[in-house]
């Protein structure tokens, strides 16, 4: 692959150039050397294949459920082989996943209920509202 400005890298990972320079910022993607010479436009960092990858791996973790903190450290496990490391890493992320669908599950039953109980009734309080006033706790 040829080499990309900023811009071009942003846009084939489907990220805007402002995302790209935080995840510089926080080790997650190196920053290229600006060539030397050449004026303004021979100094502008060029980015290869390879940060694209990266870039598209970070994205894909994030979409996992993964944190910026753990893909960090996905990626230095990638580095190193540690597949023990990073199996551990997704069962938790799993297990985050699991807990938080069941409190989803639980939300959607109470809404589902709080929405049965509002079309069956045509007066007094609306027991959607009701249910989320704090004055009622």
């Amino acid at each position: 692959m040829t080499s990309m400005t900023i811009g071009a890298l942003a846009r084939s990972a489907g990220v805007g150039v402002e995302t790209v320079r935080y995840y510089q910022r926080r080790g997650l993607l190196a920053k290229p050397e600006r060539p030397s010479g050449g004026g303004v436009a021979g100094s502008v960092r060029r980015y290869a294949g390879d940060d694209l990858r990266r870039l598209r791996f970070i994205r894909s973790a994030q979409q996992a459920g993964f944190t910026l903190d753990e893909i960090g450290e996905l990626i230095v496990l990638d580095a190193r082989n540690d597949r023990a490391r990073a199996r551990t890493l997704a069962q938790a992320r799993i297990a985050a996943l699991d807990r938080h669908i069941a409190e989803l599950d639980t939300a959607r039953s109470r809404l589902q209920r709080l929405a049965q109980a509002c079309g069956s009734r045509s007066s007094g309080p609306c027991p959607i509202l009701a249910a989320f006033d704090p004055k009622d706790e």
